[in-house]
């Protein structure tokens, strides 16, 4: 062993022991590795080690070995045991499209029992609006998710999506809100399916007794297997979709009979006073109407059984039957019961069945109301086995979770334990289903979040993978520009659309007869008045006719007003008001502008931020509305202060 006092050569370098403020050295050696315990370090430098001689403690775990280089030939048995992972992968993909959409469609299409009373207490009449384009939304996504699944059909998505394109951690944030995911699904579908039986008959024992059982049922049904589960989910499916079009028909023929009376009445007690307050009731269903979509984040989870080509198909024979039947149902429930009894009633669908068929089509919709609804918690349970399989095969859990049943194939613990997750998660929110909603909501938002966040960071992390089937990037990012600027043009130009629907109502004399337009010739011209009149401020220090002109010029190109005041703040009485400036006011910029009332108003005060907010007060404008030239450095308030809009230097 080298022990001088200089540093020893690279070609006698190995493990550094440090001695004395050198590193002392052992030579390299080939061969086999000497055994022993390894030598360990003392003080040297800024780094700080335990020397053996001072403390009795191994330290051997900290040493990772020594590395050494193989060459091996597989085996015949090797081969083998590589063809048999295949096979046992491939024949794992047994769902055929119809299968693979009745164990996410009874949380999809099952979800009208709780969506529909939800979107109608904050949108009344305007429901079907904002379900139908709740339901459109998942248009954008349906691309998205077929991309990703074309680069990783794997399931436990979009966690497995995360970890092949980003890293661990971020992952790991995916695999918990998925988690949540799943058993807030299974929670609010048995929870939901026990009130609605509870909202029918009289239980003998609690509601969240009759949750837990649905549960407890439901983890038996999962140990027979993924094949066998969805053979089931598709029998509830079928039966659900059979339902439904029968309660379809019944409440079409209904309206038929008593015609559009019912609708008239439930529009004219209903409709907002405004248009504004339409849009925020619309706005309000559209926000709480995506609940009715909730189970589509569960299809990636297993897309690992599902067979090649038929994800696509799985998305689209859930998507249109969710736009059919969420904006078709609320229809007719608008058009047949009477608003007050929507309002007040839990159980809205067997409402409708009772108004339409009597008393047995009600029972027939309650009965298929606690069994698609107890479909959703079969789809929570399968969704997140295979979560916590994929957590298993990347030693984030223990293998005991890859541990499955001969016969059937489940995975017992994962079904078990995640049964017990969702009780305790049940009993800690106090078995009550508002808290588990509103965290289902959330949750619900953010992991349909993770699917465009993972196109992007598979764009530009794995651009090279190789998939079927590309969403273009700049398509998307066209999609939300163009929508979001369509909305802030269409609420920034009012007064100019407004005009365009007051031409096309003129053009067309049957809109003059029609009962709900018959009022436009008055109500459209008196709107565009009230919008226009009103009223933003400039904040004029002199009379420079330049100066005001380009601020006059600034309200007209960007304002839908026709009133302005010119204010102008006299702080000094014994200077007095600019010579020119009620001139100014009068003579040029209105000949200039005509189709602004502009009025000057003359505020004995000094120019300040109470005094500002003195004037927005008594004017009734608020100070963003309040428009001035650029302050100089020497300026005493801050622009926050004043709450005003610069708009020229």
């Amino acid at each position: 062993m080298t022990t001088a006092l200089t540093p020893p050569p690279f070609y006698e370098s190995s493990v550094p022991n440090v001695s004395e403020g050198w590193v002392a050295v052992e030579p390299l050696q080939h061969g086999p590795k000497p055994a022993g315990p390894l030598h360990t370090y003392d003080v040297f430098g800024r780094l700080i080690f335990m020397n053996r001689a001072r403390n009795r403690f191994r330290d051997d775990f900290e040493f990772a070995g020594w590395g050494s280089c193989t060459q091996i030939k597989l085996t015949d048995e090797d081969h083998q045991a590589g063809q048999i992972r295949l096979q046992n992968l491939r024949r794992k993909r047994t769902l055929g499209q119809y299968t693979a959409s009745a164990l996410a469609g009874n949380a999809v299409l099952g979800s009208v029992f709780y969506a529909l009373p939800a979107v109608v207490a904050v949108s009344s009449v305007y429901s079907p609006i904002s379900l139908f384009i709740a339901t459109l939304v998942i248009f954008i996504w349906r691309p998205i998710m077929q991309e990703l699944a074309s680069a990783f059909p794997i399931g436990g998505a979009p966690y497995t999506y995360i970890l092949n394109i980003s890293g661990k951690p971020f992952a790991l944030i995916g695999a918990i809100l998925l988690l949540l995911d799943f058993s807030s699904t299974s929670i609010v579908s048995a929870a939901t399916a026990a009130t609605y039986v509870a909202g029918e008959v009289s239980l003998p024992f609690p509601t969240f007794v009759g949750t837990i059982f649905v549960l407890v049922l439901f983890m038996v049904i999962s140990l027979t297997g993924v094949k066998e589960s969805a053979r089931i989910a598709l029998v509830v499916l079928t039966f659900h979709m059979g339902t439904m079009l029968a309660l379809i028909i019944a409440s079409m023929v209904q309206w038929k009979k008593i015609g559009n009376e019912q609708l008239e009445i439930n529009w004219q007690l209903g409709k907002a006073t405004t248009s504004g307050a339409a849009i925020r009731s619309v706005f309000n269903g559209f926000c709480l109407g995506m609940l009715g979509l909730t189970g589509f984040e569960c299809i990636p989870a297993y897309i690992a059984r599902i067979k090649p080509g038929k994800y696509p198909l799985v998305l689209r024979n859930l998507h249109i039957p969710a736009i059919i039947l969420n904006t078709t149902i609320m229809t007719l429930v608008i058009a047949t019961i009477p608003l007050d009894t929507i309002l007040t009633g839990a159980n809205i669908l067997s409402i409708l069945a009772q108004q339409s068929a009597g008393r047995w089509l009600r029972v027939w919709v309650v009965i298929d109301a606690f069994i698609v609804l107890c479909g959703g918690v079969l789809t929570g349970i399968l969704s997140a086995c295979e979560l916590l399989e994929q957590l298993a095969s990347h030693r984030i859990l223990p293998n005991l979770f890859l541990n499955t049943i001969p016969a059937t194939g489940s995975p017992y613990l994962s079904v078990l334990l995640f049964t017990g997750f969702c009780g305790i998660l049940y009993a800690s929110a106090g078995a009550s289903l508002n808290i588990i909603s509103s965290m289902f909501s959330l949750v619900w938002l953010t992991v349909m979040a993770l699917f465009p966040i993972s196109l992007l960071l598979l764009k530009f992390n794995r651009g090279r993978l190789g998939r079927n089937f590309q969403t273009p990037l700049l398509v998307y990012f066209s999609i939300y520009f163009f929508g979001i600027m369509a909305i802030f043009q269409t609420t920034q130009n009012k007064i100019y659309l407004l005009r365009w629907v007051y031409w096309f109502y003129d053009q067309y004399l049957y809109l003059h007869t029609f009962k709900y337009t018959s009022n436009w010739a008055t109500k459209l011209p008196n709107l565009m008045i009230s919008l226009r009149r009103q009223t933003v401020c400039i904040l004029a220090k002199t009379d420079e006719i330049n100066r005001l002109f380009h601020m006059v010029l600034y309200v007209q190109q960007n304002e839908e007003t026709a009133h302005l005041k010119i204010i102008h703040f006299n702080e000094d009485e014994e200077e007095g008001i600019p010579s020119e400036l009620e001139a100014n006011a009068k003579s040029p910029l209105d000949e200039a502008f005509p189709e602004i009332t502009i009025d000057l108003l003359i505020v004995h005060g000094n120019f300040e931020p109470s005094t500002i907010g003195g004037v927005a007060h008594h004017l009734k404008i608020p100070t963003s509305l309040m428009f001035m030239s650029c302050p100089g450095p020497d300026f005493p308030y801050s622009v926050a202060e004043l709450g005003t809009r610069i708009i020229v230097l």
